[in-house]
């Protein structure tokens, strides 16, 4: 699969390396590229602009800081359309909607998912590929979105674990009972059933 990373940040570049040795075809951005060249160099990755790694990829992976995820979004307008697009955002404050349910207004075109924004690239790392796993929650309406995002984190090592709709992803994002909380597979349903007893 042709796997589109926007945001080369700590958590964008790790997965974008991790795509790859999955053996993904990968393109990676940053609203910075050139610097992207010296620093990716010799990982299989490719780099290219926002708009032409959003073409590039079967799936996005979104990953800009959430300061910059409107000017992400006005970038790609039209290239992700029909895309299935993977919410790895946090917004910097919690809001009566979620962060995924702002996107999927920005970019109603798309097959938005939210995952990969629980914990941070260095939990991720030490737990990657280790029993009992790490669970990754998914949140989305959109059945597409659902089935790619969870085969990407099975191939990066992690559980897949059905959240909920997009409003659910309240739940995992800043100031959610999800957030900064590891969780192995065996404990996710009991763990996202207190969790979904907070939400209204």
């Amino acid at each position: 699969m042709r796997i589109g990373v926007i945001g080369a940040g700590q958590l964008g570049g790790t997965l974008a390396r991790w795509c790859a040795e999955s053996g993904h075809e990968v393109a990676v951005t940053s609203r910075h590229p050139e610097r992207l060249r010296t620093a990716m160099d010799g990982e299989g990755l490719r780099v290219m602009s926002i708009p032409q790694a959003a073409a590039f990829g079967d799936v996005v992976i979104f990953s800009p800081n959430w300061s910059s995820a409107h000017e992400a979004v006005d970038l790609t307008r039209g290239v992700i359309a029909d895309k299935v697009v993977i919410d790895a955002t946090n917004p910097d404050a919690p809001d009566d909607i979620s962060g995924l349910e702002t996107l999927m207004d920005w970019a109603p075109e798309a097959h938005w998912a939210k995952a990969f924004n629980t914990v941070p690239a260095e939990v991720l790392s030490r737990r990657r590929g280790h029993d009992p796993l790490l669970t990754e929650y998914v949140c989305t309406d959109d059945r597409e979105a659902r089935a790619a995002t969870s085969m990407i984190i099975r191939d990066l090592g992690f559980a897949p674990v059905y959240a909920g709709g997009a409003h659910a992803a309240l739940l995992t994002e800043t100031g959610g009972p999800l957030q900064m909380r590891e969780v192995d597979v065996k404990d996710a349903t009991d763990v996202l059933a207190e969790a979904l007893a907070v939400l209204h």
